[in-house]
């Protein structure tokens, strides 16, 4: 019997193709609702093996309990926070991402809003649409010479190490799971010497129970008096009302993120507004609206990466 794979979510055509070739039964369900009574009728209704996802809907127990032939889920990006991988162990159910299909992706997108802080560039630009012409007032800032440090060190954080290469600049880096990283693109240290060391600290962290607000009171007043700072894993890493606040208070030099708790931020609640309108509103903050990893290549490179997991999976060659 052919193994059938629903996918609920927008892939790049290859994804389908591949796994046609390949022998299986691909149901394509990307245009059905994100409601999970929705979600559940279509695993039912077609007892997949297999379940392709990307953001749409959160993974938990009812779905993944939905349909005893479910074997596996493949998840379209980096992050794993929308299944729930407890539950899938407990029922056997393998869960794989493509996190190391849109890395390059992340790593560019990182340097350009490092770049644009440095620059003032996304400033300048909005005072030139607004007929204003103030030089001295955009006097940018040179990365070379500086600590750049890195929390988490896996396909992302790797990939912003080698693309710092030739900015002159030092590049450390700490992560809790990974040792022994070290080499001619970073430096391993603790995470003591990542908070009081860096000049600029990018975040490149799964969310978890462990890294949820991670960078806290005591985090803060380890670092130094200035310093900028990029998110781009996940919005729940951070407390918006404290990166707000050392703003204000010109500790912090700088703010960039492609991430945010609530995507998208005008749908927050009165609290979360206000934070979210003071960011907005101060030109030492550069926002994105979640499209670090959502490239024309990453796109097409993330059904690719999925479609050879899933073939190892059946130990079926590729090509």
């Amino acid at each position: 019997m052919q193994p059938r794979v629903l996918l609920i979510d927008d892939f790049h055509s290859a994804l389908e193709k591949g796994l046609t070739a390949a022998g299986f039964v691909v149901v394509d369900a990307r245009d059905c609702g994100s409601s999970l009574p929705e979600i559940i009728a279509l695993i039912q209704e077609h007892k997949p093996q297999g379940l392709m996802v990307r953001s749409k809907c959160f993974v938990g127990e009812e779905i993944l309990s939905a349909n005893d032939d479910l074997q596996w889920v493949g998840r379209g990006g980096a992050g794993m926070d929308n299944i729930d991988e407890l539950v899938a162990k407990a029922l056997n159910i393998h869960c794989f991402n493509a996190g190391e299909a849109n890395s390059d992706a992340v790593g560019e997108h990182t340097l350009a809003m490092l770049l644009g802080l440095f620059t003032q560039l996304v400033k300048s630009h909005m005072e030139i649409l607004d007929n204003r012409w103030d030089r001295e007032g955009n006097r940018g800032l040179e990365l070379r010479g500086r600590t750049v440090g890195i929390l988490g060190y896996g396909n992302t954080g790797s990939a912003v190490a080698k693309k710092l290469t030739g900015f002159g600049v030092r590049v450390i880096a700490h992560d809790k799971y990974k040792h022994g990283f070290g080499n001619e693109f970073v430096e391993e240290v603790s995470e003591e010497v990542l908070l009081a060391e860096s000049d600029v600290l990018t975040l490149h962290v799964p969310l978890t129970n462990e890294t949820k607000n991670w960078l806290n009171e005591v985090r803060l007043s380890m670092m130094k008096p200035q310093f900028w700072l990029l998110n781009l894993s996940r919005g729940g890493v951070l407390d918006l009302s404290l990166v707000l606040r050392e703003l204000v208070a010109g500790r912090m030099h700088g703010f960039a993120a492609d991430v945010l708790s609530i995507e998208p931020p005008f749908q927050g609640d009165l609290a979360f507004m206000e934070i979210f309108n003071g960011l907005r509103k101060n030109n030492r903050v550069i926002l994105s609206p979640h499209v670090g990893g959502w490239t024309v290549e990453s796109y097409q490179k993330i059904s690719e990466v999925l479609l050879d997991k899933v073939l190892k999976l059946y130990d079926i060659p590729n090509g």
